[in-house]
């Protein structure tokens, strides 16, 4: 039998499809539980590769013969390994290409609308990491919204759709993922907007992301509005674009809201939290789509890929906005917060301009799932 090799793009459209695929996982239990690749219509089978040393004879019957089957390690030589040994068994396997490493680096564009006059609005989904970056488009201009650290997906997607990066903005310090955002600017002369409560310590030149700052895109004048909304930072802002759509960064999300404690100030934020999710966004039209930062579950994500969900709905579904106490708001967002993200003190650095970690550096600050959120 042969073994094939997959790449991540290959596995995101499965997902995206809603696709059935069986993954033997053979990194170490607390890795596998910790973080895996996620699908609605995905089995699994988690055995480490240090038990299959000796042979594969005893798990072929676990694993199916009516679907197609994917090895999956931490960075995709153990796996191959694994899918030779299976393919010397008689089965067809593929394995992941890069492993998990490259699951975490993929990102997947979705249109997730037109806008008036011809623009457009994408999505890029990183299911690996359950963030979410985005760009308007709109007569040859661009804006990109929380862009992650790998700048070529976007300039390159800019190129392809004939349209020059304009704006570039961050939602707030980020410290689960790095930001390409001030890299995109530098590379192609575009504006890099930055909060400035959340820029007290950055060591670059930025431009002040502040209540009611309107960009206009392109000749159409797709709208642009910034709405600040502290709590997950002193600074976090949202943005409501062309009267439709509302991009909330690491505020609120589809099935959770964001956590105040990522720079260790959670008492002294929950209250803005609250503010924030209780009073400022209950002023907004409930037809407003969300389009969050992040995501936590593939579950929070739409038969077409898209991470999106009505504002109205949200009001009604998710648990962090219906806490009608307020003490019990904030036990729930200070005492039972889930574990803080990887190495999120040194990312923090890293978006402060205070550090420059090499390539590989970058790659393990991040790896791990979305811990952005609680729920």
């Amino acid at each position: 039998m042969t073994v094939n090799k997959w790449t991540a793009a290959e596995v995101a459209r499965k997902v995206i499809d809603n696709e059935e695929l069986f993954i033997l996982d053979v990194r170490n239990h607390d890795a596998f539980e910790d973080w895996k690749i996620e699908g609605h219509k995905f089995e699994y089978l988690n055995i480490p590769y240090f038990e299959l040393l000796d042979g594969v004879e005893e798990i072929l019957p676990k694993l199916p013969t009516d679907k197609e089957v994917l090895v999956v390690c931490a960075k995709e030589g153990s796996s191959v390994m694994v899918a030779e040994m299976l393919s010397e068994a008689g089965r067809e396997v593929a394995y992941l290409e890069g492993g998990m490493k490259s699951w975490s680096s993929y990102l997947e564009p979705i249109k997730v609308s037109d806008l008036e006059n011809g623009g457009e609005l994408y999505q890029f989904v990183r299911l690996g990491k359950g963030c979410l970056s985005y760009m308007v488009i709109s007569e040859g201009e661009a804006a990109i919204i929380d862009a992650v650290r790998f700048t070529d997906v976007f300039t390159n997607f800019a190129k392809e759709k004939g349209v020059e990066i304009k704006h570039v903005f961050d939602t707030h310090l980020h410290a689960d993922h790095i930001s390409g955002g001030r890299h995109i600017a530098a590379n192609t002369g575009a504006t890099y907007y930055l909060p400035p409560k959340d820029a007290t310590e950055v060591v670059f030149d930025y431009t002040p992301l502040t209540e009611g700052l309107n960009v206009k895109i392109g000749a159409s004048q797709i709208d642009v509005n910034a709405l600040y909304s502290p709590g997950h930072t002193i600074g976090s802002t949202s943005f409501v674009i062309d009267n439709q759509f509302l991009l909330t960064g690491d505020i609120l999300f589809i099935d959770s809201i964001g956590r105040p404690d990522l720079a260790g100030l959670a008492e002294d934020w929950v209250g803005d939290l609250r503010e924030t999710l209780y009073s400022r966004y209950r002023e907004l039209a409930e037809d407003l789509v969300v389009l969050p930062a992040h995501f936590m579950i593939i579950d929070e994500s739409n038969e077409d890929g898209t991470v999106a969900r009505r504002l109205g709905d949200l009001f009604k579904e998710n648990h962090g906005l219906n806490i009608e106490d307020e003490a019990e708001f904030r036990r729930t967002v200070t005492d039972n917060l889930p574990p803080q993200p990887n190495a999120y003190e040194q990312i923090r650095q890293v978006n402060m301009g205070k550090i420059t970690p090499n390539n590989d550096e970058q790659t393990e600050m991040e790896i791990g799932p979305n811990r952005c959120a609680v729920r």
